[in-house]
């Protein structure tokens, strides 16, 4: 038997080559079958990035931690509306971290609008409820009992927070205004103290404590520590005002104008500083001055009830009369309950001689004036006013002027005291 081959085709690499080919199949097998696993699992991601390069790709959704430090760079640069909506949009991805819940609750109270300081008692509520153990929940709830006009009932919430925390800052500046408010002066100044003491960089102590100091007439003191606390964040506008009061009240008003307008280069929108400006510069009789900045401030918000009414007041001691009774009826038709617009607007009426209009808005100058804690001088004046209108005008020479009925005497102390 004969075996025939063909010596052109090497029988050695012809075997080795059918083996190459096997294993180059096996490896290219395996690897399209990662692939296609790589695609399968990765899809999402893999069509982001497809749908980038053409420009179509959605905008991706920040984290919870990105929208806390844009809030906090915001705050940082004094714009509290856009912090507090940063910090609502890290609430709503991590609504039990307490870190968010503190801070967004901390801006809505520091805005102070309508239904703010509600919601930061709710975020109190549910960071003590998120992490009981986490003194600032504590904070947060007092702080907005205290804005709420419950001083009383913020006191035990913030001392079962220093049970937690006993050296913890916040807590001790809400304390101080808490004491403060129910008249415990001494425990106020004591813990306002002690809040700057524990951290001097904290802008609520500073201001906490310049609080009880302005209640115990320690108001150059109560300056220096408004001062640092504006000193510490420069872009925060809130600490201003605060500032700006105090200068006023030892009559300092160039240092009061100069704060304000502190404030405008800050915010040149700022309707809340452009009415301060008009009330300061109307307390020192710059009358002119005041109309321009109430006038500034209407051309921003004209539904301001309170610009209308300082207005009204500007316009009256320039004995503008027509023009103050346009501005008082305004600042009433916006809602405003505030007696200036009623009881001047009554003596408006009469200076006009319009004796109808002045006789019936002095009446209800003096009923709404019988809810006034304080009455004095308006009373007064209303009276007065009335008095002129029995006087001079014909048809009221024989009428009797209106009186308060008595007020009511509180009920005898019990002997021995209210225990």
């Amino acid at each position: 038997m004969q075996i025939k081959r063909d010596y052109s085709q090497p029988f050695f690499s012809s075997r080795r080559r059918r083996r190459t080919n096997l294993r180059f199949l096996l490896v290219y097998g395996l690897a399209l079958g990662g692939f296609l696993l790589f695609v399968n699992t990765q899809f999402d991601r893999l069509q982001l990035m497809a749908l980038d390069v053409i420009g179509m790709a959605p905008t991706p959704t920040p984290f919870a931690s990105w929208w806390a430090t844009e809030g906090y760079n915001q705050f940082l640069a004094g714009n509290l509306e856009e912090a507090a909506d940063s910090f609502k949009q890290a609430v709503a991805q991590q609504p039990n971290d307490v870190n968010y819940l503190y801070e967004y609750g901390r801006l809505l109270l520091e805005l102070d609008e309508e239904g703010y300081p509600e919601q930061a008692l709710q975020l109190g509520d549910r960071a003590i409820q998120a992490d009981a153990r986490d003194p600032r929940g504590y904070v947060l709830k007092a702080r907005a009992l205290v804005r709420l006009g419950d001083a009383a009932a913020a006191v035990p919430v913030a001392l079962a927070g220093m049970e937690l925390n006993p050296n913890f800052a916040p807590l001790h500046a809400i304390l101080a205004n808490a004491y403060t408010d129910i008249g415990r002066y001494q425990q106020g100044l004591g813990f306002g103290e002690s809040a700057v003491a524990l951290d001097p960089m904290d802008i609520e102590a500073r201001r906490a404590y310049a609080y009880s100091l302005i209640w115990v007439g320690r108001r150059e003191e109560a300056i220096a520590q408004l001062e640092d606390a504006v000193t510490i964040n420069p872009n925060l506008t809130t600490p201003y005002f605060e500032l700006a009061l105090q200068y006023i009240a030892v009559d300092e008003y160039e240092l009061a104008v100069a704060t304000y307008e502190k404030v405008l280069s800050l915010d040149p929108f700022n309707t809340k500083a452009l009415l301060r400006l008009c009330e300061t510069f109307s307390r020192i009789r710059e009358d002119s001055q005041a109309q321009g900045y109430c006038e500034d401030a209407l051309a921003l918000d004209p539904n301001d009830a309170r610009v209308h009414r300082q207005l009204g007041m500007v316009r009256y001691n320039r004995r503008n009369y027509e023009g103050a009774i346009e501005s008082f009826e305004q600042c009433v038709a916006l809602g405003s309950d505030e007696i200036q617009c009623y009881y001047l607007r009554g003596l408006a009426h009469y200076y006009l001689g319009q004796c109808d209009q002045a006789w019936s808005v002095l009446e209800e100058s003096l009923q709404r004036i019988e809810q006034l804690p304080i009455k004095e001088p308006i009373l007064s004046d209303t009276r007065e006013g009335l008095r002129l209108v029995t006087v001079s005008c014909p048809g009221y020479l024989a009428d009797q002027i209106p009186t308060l009925p008595p007020p009511t005497l509180p009920p005898p102390t019990p002997l021995g005291g209210t225990g």
